[in-house]
């Protein structure tokens, strides 16, 4: 079985679903890259709870995690299958954490279908979820995530879903594909560290701007699963860099990716537009 990559996708407002720009062109041209995986195991900001649970139903229902938009994102499903017995290897593979199967409750959340609508139009791959459980330090976030390689090797892609930079407070609606000062430095010190040490990632938390860039943190912790699995290898690569209106990083890096990183970048230049960013009551 060909061994599967792991990915951490910035993934910004949930109108990218619908979009066609410069980020979900490259999405599309990841997905066209990169081998088709047994499974996906989703790691999303949007599932941010008590616990640590992964979906364990045959058929994960689309979950509308946001509000404000238009009326055909509310209309958007993915009907990705789900994989049961997948739960069941994420249990064992992480242990001694502990790791909840939940048989009904969640699904799939913009955090994971909204990039899934481009890498994998068709839904015809299974789709686990994994929660990030609040109650946890980074550091446990980044030793689960290394603790999930052994999955790759069995066609599992693991793709963590969130933003480096996730400030929704400073928005700057004049400024739809830049980067404020502040946010451009930590999303360079993200890069120089998960392009050369991702094992040092925790030191991001001392880093001057980190209260501006994460002001909470479960957008910034889908990194750090990527993080530790990427600490075991080496390195990862920066697939994608960019902004979105100031305080939003849409940066991408994989890792056992390779040769995507030259077809995300002929996808074609451009932001996403106006439309504002993930709205939710997540």
């Amino acid at each position: 079985m060909t061994k599967a990559p792991a990915l951490f996708i910035g993934h910004g407002s949930p109108m990218n679903t619908l979009e066609r720009n410069g980020y979900t062109d490259a999405w599309r041209a990841m997905g066209r890259s990169l081998p088709r995986p047994r499974a996906i195991l989703a790691i999303s900001a949007h599932w941010y709870v008590g616990a640590t649970a992964v979906t364990a139903m045959p058929r994960p229902r689309t979950i509308h995690d946001f509000y404000g938009f238009p009326q055909a994102l509310f209309d958007f499903d993915y009907p990705a299958p789900g994989l049961p017995e997948l739960a069941d290897e994420v249990a064992e593979v992480v242990k001694p954490h502990w790791v909840g199967a939940d048989q009904d409750q969640w699904g799939l959340d913009h955090g994971t279908w909204s990039v899934l609508a481009h890498i994998y139009p068709d839904a015809d791959v299974p789709v686990v979820q994994l929660s990030i459980n609040a109650l946890k330090p980074l550091d446990y976030h980044l030793d689960l995530g290394a603790r999930l390689a052994p999955l790759m090797d069995r066609g599992v892609m693991i793709l963590s879903s969130g933003n480096v930079v996730h400030n929704l407070r400073l928005i700057d609606w004049q400024d739809p594909t830049g980067g404020a000062d502040w946010a451009r430095r930590f999303d360079d010190a993200v890069a120089d560290l998960m392009t050369t040490a991702p094992e040092d990632i925790l030191r991001l938390a001392e880093h001057p701007d980190y209260e501006l860039a994460v002001p909470t943190p479960d957008h910034f912790i889908p990194l750090l699963y990527t993080a530790g699995l990427a600490a075991g290898a080496g390195s990862a690569q920066a697939l994608l860099r960019g902004y979105a209106m100031g305080s939003l990083s849409m940066s991408c890096y994989g890792l056992g990716a390779g040769d995507v990183r030259l077809a995300a970048g002929e996808a074609s230049e451009g932001p996403p537009s106006g439309i504002p960013p993930d709205q939710t009551n997540a």
